[in-house]
């Protein structure tokens, strides 16, 4: 079935992708990789039905879903456990001595005047129509429902029914199981809208390999995106009805042929899209209705972007990085998303096999190089971007400036080679040509001339014009070019045909990618290449065709990589069903102008413990203020007049060792800051972060302290 999820994920270089007529063929089932807690063991058809029939109400922005049960929006007011127990003591005390007055005839007889009004004479005294133990009986029943009442005002004085609920009820309650929802109709295992729409077989067959084990988080999730392709008309019911009735759980199945990953070390619920990435504290900092509940991020979040601050060793990678590139590539196997994921060599991005595309920088056993011009053939589109990433970190720092004479320059030299020789320099062409070198300007001259390119001969003419003056940016660029013509590099960035580029292009399909930058020893080479994808990931994403597949890029240490047009770029992408996550080790390590825009631009901000106060003051102002009540306590010494009181005042200075004093208490409203930044640079535990949320709908969560181990 040609459906969202069956494009050729492998297939990326920069030509279309042919996808596939039919149905592809299912693979045998790959071995079932270890589970975190809150995914379902697929052997277990019960277990598997049980986790989708958990509970998922709607929440706040973060919240993870899963079982998830919401408390109040405010904390109710609670009685601290000393005034409450002693308040319970003194209502029981209270109400035995009134019993035992009562009973004893200290308070008068008048608590009888009911009795003698309500029962009949023939029922008192001994010899009664009742007899002697009737008699005893009517007695006794009325002294017991008096004691009744008097319990029953005590208990309501003194919160009986409080005492009960927070101290003897935790220690009987037994854990209880999720709730599940059984009811038919509402069943996710019944497929009931597969039926509704008039495909019960491939309903009911979807159902049979629920309850026999054999479908999985993964299989739940990507038949549900082909099936929304069904609903929009992109494929037809019979074509999703065959696939189904043929292949079963495995339908749809992604071009790589895998069901899951080799491993999860994070936990994800496939079916709100999200990943666990930690507990928010319950703390008087953050809001009632959070404080408890797990924090989660999915492509609702992560569309807003994400900028995560934290030294080396604050867990940026494995706390954050690890988890999200995880889940984006669940979520590829579904066919939700494509994912590209950036990062140093061995910084534990995942294992190779989780990725379909996996591009080693500098490792000449690489199987995939990286296209140096995006797959571009515009040479306009392709200089802008190659100028970016060669000298956007040198353009002005602030938001409004630019890189346009660098792109110039490029498109100077890249039109007129690629009307040559069919396709655009490599690496020591574009060195050569960048530094004049005489016989390669002969040769495209020559070239341009054979073929009438008048145009592209004014473009060299003035490049050649351009080159030695004063302000020529010419010779920067050759200087940074110089920096990938390295023998390490030899072999990448081939543009003659003779290896297998990835192309950013490819992100119109669930692809998994991950690029690793040879940063030992080219640390400044490795800047320039994050900046190169970072820049052809906003251009690519802003002209995809299926935006309904989220597209996200994982930049791990995005040192030197913020520059005016990056900034401008990430705030483009929401409208792109896109989004980046960079994680920084500090924002000195951006601009001092761009910090404020770069901390605008993304929707999602973190920052991890260890932060210091320079970087603490900038959160604290993208932050804001709230209003908070503040209560000013004063203590006032009293001053005795009479010699009595004098004496009281003095023997109450001895036993208590301080002078007699009267409490005043000032409550008044005040703007202060949500996190300061000494909080930020002290308050935050080891292994905690501060996170501020928004999603693309544009619902806020203010800054919550999140254990990221819980």
């Amino acid at each position: 079935m040609d459906s969202d999820g069956t494009q050729d994920a492998r297939g990326t270089h920069a030509s279309p992708v042919p996808r596939p007529a039919g149905p592809p063929e299912v693979p045998a089932m790959p071995p079932l990789p270890p589970r975190a807690p809150g995914t379902p063991p697929p052997p277990d058809g019960s277990a598997f039905l049980t986790w989708l029939r958990v509970p998922r109400p709607d929440a706040a922005p973060g919240v993870w879903r899963f079982g998830h049960r919401p408390r109040p929006a405010e904390e109710p007011e609670e009685i601290p456990s000393r005034q409450l127990i002693s308040g319970a003591l003194i209502a029981f005390l209270v109400g035995w001595l009134i019993w035992s007055l009562l009973q004893n005839g200290y308070l008068g007889t008048w608590w009888w005047v009911p009795f003698d009004l309500i029962v009949p004479d023939a029922w008192r005294g001994g010899d009664s129509d009742l007899g002697e133990t009737g008699t005893f009986i009517v007695y006794q029943g009325y002294e017991l429902l008096v004691a009744l009442a008097i319990m029953v005002g005590a208990a309501r004085l003194g919160r009986w029914g409080e005492v009960w609920r927070r101290f003897v009820t935790p220690r009987f309650r037994r854990p209880q199981a999720q709730e599940t929802r059984t009811t038919p109709a509402d069943d996710p295992a019944q497929w009931n809208e597969l039926r509704a729409a008039g495909a019960p077989d491939a309903a009911e067959r979807l159902a049979a390999e629920a309850r026999s084990g054999l479908m999985r988080d993964v299989d739940h999730a990507r038949i549900l995106r082909a099936w929304q392709g069904v609903r929009t008309g992109r494929h037809s019911l019979a074509t999703f009805s065959g696939a189904v009735l043929k292949d079963g759980a495995a339908a749809c199945l992604h071009p790589s042929g895998e069901r899951d990953l080799p491993a999860r070390l994070a936990r994800h619920d496939l079916v709100t899209g999200q990943v666990r990435l930690g507990t928010t504290v319950d703390d008087a900092r953050n809001p009632y209705a959070y404080r408890g509940t797990g924090l989660a991020l999915g492509p609702d979040l992560l569309g807003t972007s994400l900028v995560a601050v934290g030294p080396a060793g604050s867990g940026k990678t494995g706390t954050v990085v690890r988890p999200l590139a995880e889940s984006l590539c669940l979520h590829a196997l579904a066919g939700r998303a494509a994912v590209v994921v950036v990062g140093a060599a061995g910084a534990g991005l995942g294992p190779a096999d989780a990725y379909d595309v996996v591009v080693r920088i500098g490792n000449q056993d690489s199987e995939y190089d990286l296209d140096l011009y995006g797959g571009s053939t515009d040479p306009d589109e392709a200089a802008a971007v190659l100028a970016e990433a060669l000298v956007g970190d040198l353009a002005d720092p602030h938001p409004g400036s630019d890189s346009r004479r660098s792109t110039t320059v490029l498109a100077q030299l890249l039109g007129p080679f690629r009307a040559v020789h069919g396709r655009f320099p490599s690496v020591p062409e574009l060195r050569q040509l960048l530094d004049g070198a005489p016989g390669p300007f002969a040769a495209l001259r020559q070239g341009l001339q054979e073929a009438g390119q008048e145009s592209l001969l004014r473009e060299l003419d003035a490049r050649e014009r351009q080159m030695g003056q004063p302000g020529d940016v010419g010779g920067v660029l050759g200087d940074r070019v110089a920096l990938l013509d390295r023998p390490a590099f030899a072999g990448f960035f081939d543009t003659s045909g003779q290896s297998r580029p990835f192309t950013l292009k490819a992100l119109d399909h669930p692809v998994r990618v991950r690029i690793d930058l040879p940063q030992r020893g080219h640390a400044d080479a490795s800047k320039m290449l994050a900046r190169l994808v970072l820049a052809q990931f906003t251009a690519s994403v802003a002209v995809r065709e299926d935006r309904s597949l989220f597209a996200c890029l994982l930049l791990d240490d995005a040192t030197g990589v913020v520059t005016p047009e990056a900034v401008r770029g990430i705030q483009r992408l929401r409208s792109g069903n896109a989004g980046v996550v960079l994680t920084l080790r500090t924002l000195d390590d951006v601009a001092r102008p761009l910090r404020g825009p770069l901390l605008g631009a993304t929707g999602c901000r973190m920052a991890l413990s260890g932060l210091t106060p320079w970087d603490g003051q900038d959160f604290a102002e993208v932050w804001g203020k709230e209003w908070t009540e503040a209560r000013d306590v004063t203590d006032r010494q009293i001053i005795a007049e009479t010699p009595a009181g004098k004496a009281v005042h003095m023997l109450r200075r001895v036993i208590t060792g301080k002078a007699p004093t009267a409490r005043a208490v000032t409550v008044r409203q005040v703007e202060r800051e949500r996190w300061s930044a000494s909080e930020l640079a002290h308050g935050v535990p080891a292994g905690h972060a501060v996170l501020s949320l928004t999603d693309v709908k544009g619902e806020h969560a203010p800054p919550l302290l999140v254990d990221l181990r819980g």
